[in-house]
């Protein structure tokens, strides 16, 4: 099982929205294939395994139930392939907790008389899987918030001078999550402030592969030729209907997607509801990169399920930018509280993340 989440963990970032997924064929304790699910349209990872080698009496390891048909299927049903190809036991992490699976699979397999068990990597494998969880469950992506900031909170000096907090391995490490995850977004006074490429570059080497690149600008304040527009790929931009006409004219004209969200009462976009829209369009994963009022915003809405920050051992002062821009509780008690917190030291920096929404996985019972 172990191989199998490391092939499912290099396939992260090209199969959304389908979910990344490694199986490994083995008999007799001989190892005979890996497959890892290929991007949209081409073959799962049980199928690319079993094309490898014949499966006739054969143990298959995976780290997700495997799919059955439903309507609208693009791809052959995995349970109907092992049970066509005679595997005699398979071993699953985790059951499918889309509804359009979410046992089926197992039970599929099961009464073909193939002898299934379940949870070996359980674990691992939610933990490897919760974007996909949460899109499955709740229709809109997991969302991570991030900031590089000092001791006392701060992400930029209070004259606007953010380069660079943090050091060349924070950087890194950020780049190595941008390089997998389908969306970057920030807000349009990161953009005004930074003019960022936003662009995944792991080593300082662009990635073939890059995330979406989403600005939420709600009075369409960001030009037009900003670096994050120009960098290739595809950009976005969240704003809503009060923003200038020839603004969004000139957008589209630069090749820049965008998407009309309703205002959120207080003259911003709505990002539950952006979330909702990207979600439906396949979205499985965010990095909100900032800013200070984007984070806060997130975080205040419950929208925010992962904390990344980047603290870096320096002190910036109360005229600084605040990371999380937002009022806040009034008492202790009512703090937002890491979850599963796990500490990295990065040079002189020191990576803090855990969870922080409310929502948390929930598998089928099988």
């Amino acid at each position: 099982m172990e191989r199998a989440l490391e092939a499912a963990t290099a396939a992260r970032g090209f199969t959304s929205p389908n979910p990344w997924v490694g199986a490994v064929l083995v008999r007799d304790g001989r190892l005979l294939a890996v497959g890892a699910t290929a991007p949209p349209g081409g073959p799962h990872a049980e199928a690319a395994a079993l094309a490898l080698a014949p499966g006739e009496g054969a143990e298959l390891y995976l780290t997700l139930e495997p799919c059955v048909p439903f309507p609208g299927k693009r791809t052959p049903s995995c349970a109907e392939q092992i049970v066509a190809a005679g595997v005699r036991k398979v071993v699953v992490a985790m059951p499918d907790p889309d509804p359009r699976v979410a046992g089926r699979g197992i039970a599929m397999l099961r009464d073909a008389g193939i002898e299934v068990e379940v949870g070996d990597g359980q674990a691992e494998a939610v933990e490897l899987l919760r974007p996909y969880i949460k899109h499955r469950q709740t229709g809109i992506p997991y969302v991570f918030a991030k900031f590089a900031g000092s001791l006392d909170g701060r992400i930029a000096t209070a004259s606007g001078d953010a380069r660079w907090i943090t050091g060349e391995a924070a950087r890194e490490a950020a780049h190595r999550q941008r390089a997998w995850v389908d969306v970057v977004m920030v807000g349009a006074g990161t953009v005004l402030a930074d003019d960022p490429e936003l662009t995944a570059r792991p080593g300082g080497t662009p990635c073939e592969r890059q995330p979406a690149r989403l600005v939420v600008d709600a009075r369409g304040r960001v030009p037009p030729g900003a670096r994050t527009f120009a960098a290739g790929g595809r950009a976005i931009v969240a704003t809503t209907p009060s923003s200038p006409p020839a603004w969004r004219q000139a957008l589209e004209a630069a090749g820049v997607e965008v998407l009309e969200c309703p205002p959120d009462g207080f003259g911003g976009v709505d990002l539950r509801a952006l979330l909702v829209l990207l979600g439906k369009r396949g979205v499985l994963s965010v990095w909100a990169e900032g800013g200070g009022r984007l984070l806060g915003s997130l975080v205040a809405h419950d929208l925010a399920d992962e904390l990344w920050a980047f603290v870096a051992p320096l002190l910036l002062g109360e005229r600084g930018v605040p990371a999380v821009g937002w009022p806040g509780p009034e008492r202790i008690a009512e703090a937002p509280r890491l979850r599963n917190v796990r500490i990295e030291r990065l040079g002189d920096d020191v990576l803090v993340r855990g969870a922080i929404g409310s929502w948390e996985p929930q598998l089928p019972h099988v």
